[in-house]
């Protein structure tokens, strides 16, 4: 078992590209909240030849909906979203300098191709407890679309946010290869 590896965000990108696949690291620094609709918006801004009112090159983008302030935190939690939903947007987000994403589950072939032609990294993280993720937050501010509600766009600074490299720069998928691995065993 290797140790666990601290990834500073935003990451420096040969740091980021060093991971592997299966790699265990915990994750601190500033991420963008995104998941169904404010990518949504995004793209439909990006094909009407619009510019998205926040920076995304270098970014980490966590797909979640944190939930508001809750036990003296700046969110009562913060639960990642199942990722493959949000496939279909991550041409878009690595085209608009996007280095990596958070989100749960598995993600599909057709992914991995993007992510190893674009040197980007998924990390998933646990389903499930999003409260204890809470305790992880030191920090969330608004940063567009408030009208989303939970799903608008927010930096939220983390704090040893644990997670698994799912999906290396390289594209090696860590977790297609185990469910192939238990298939055949």
């Amino acid at each position: 078992m290797s140790p666990v590896k601290e990834l500073q965000i935003p990451p420096d990108i040969g740091e980021l590209r060093s991971l592997e696949a299966g790699d265990d690291v915990v994750l601190t620094g500033q991420v963008l909240t995104m998941r169904d609709a404010a990518l949504g918006r995004l793209d439909s801004l990006l094909a009407e030849g619009g510019r998205p009112p926040f920076e995304l090159s270098g970014q980490v983008v966590f797909h979640a909906g944190p939930t508001p302030p809750a036990a003296g935190r700046p969110t009562g939690a913060i639960g990642p979203t199942t990722a493959a939903r949000m496939d279909h947007f991550l041409e878009m987000l690595f085209d608009q300098g996007v280095v990596a994403t958070i989100g749960k589950g598995p993600r599909s072939a057709e992914s991995t191709a993007v992510h190893e032609s674009n040197g980007a990294v998924y990390f998933a993280a646990i389903g499930g407890i999003a409260a204890l993720y809470g305790g992880m937050v030191v920090a969330m501010e608004p940063v567009a679309w408030d009208d989303l509600g939970p799903e608008a766009v927010r930096r939220v600074t983390i704090v040893r946010f644990p997670v698994l490299v799912a999906i290396d720069s390289s594209g090696t998928d860590f977790l297609a290869s185990r469910h192939a691995r238990y298939r055949r065993d």
